[in-house]
């Protein structure tokens, strides 16, 4: 008996613990309820991007509407992937890129100036030219990383809008 006393003491201290610091479970966000209705806008409506960002939205329960005088607006303005090069072989052939995938977004509250953001995620990628298949397909899959992850950003923007 006092051995389940303890138990529930300690997880009951733990849980508190938790939840005091501020703990959340990754991709949880806290959407403020003026945004509960949205209206999202792209340049292409059918890209990866908007298509993930649209999921994420409805993951947090934000109904999307149409456009409208009152409703908050989210803009994808555009998305760029730029490629620089980090060093070569000893060939001259390059060995090593740093890829930027930029997105720049906006976001439109009723009666404001739209507030304007950039997200840029950078990733090293190596590229051997012996291997070109190979790469062409480790490149798809890490730019469809960095969207996933841009779209998450842009979800953690509008949970921080409500904050200011």
């Amino acid at each position: 008996m006092l051995a389940k006393k303890i138990c529930l003491a300690i997880m009951t201290l733990v849980l508190l613990t938790t939840v005091g610091c501020g703990f959340k479970l990754q991709r949880s966000y806290s959407i403020p309820a003026e945004l509960a209705e949205l209206h999202l806008s792209s340049s292409d409506e059918y890209s990866e991007l908007t298509r993930l960002v649209r999921d994420r939205l409805r993951i947090n329960r934000i109904t999307l509407v149409n456009a409208a005088d009152k409703t908050p607006t989210l803009r994808l303005i555009n998305d760029t992937l730029e490629r620089t090069t980090l060093s070569l072989y000893p060939t001259g052939n390059v060995a090593e890129y740093e890829l930027i995938y930029v997105v720049h977004y906006s976001v439109t509250l009723p009666g404001e100036e739209p507030q304007e953001f950039d997200t840029e995620i950078r990733r090293d990628y190596q590229d051997d030219p012996r291997t070109a298949l190979a790469k062409s397909r480790e490149m798809e899959l890490l730019l469809k990383e960095m969207r996933v992850q841009a779209a998450d950003y842009i979800i953690q923007t509008l949970a921080s809008i409500g904050a200011e």
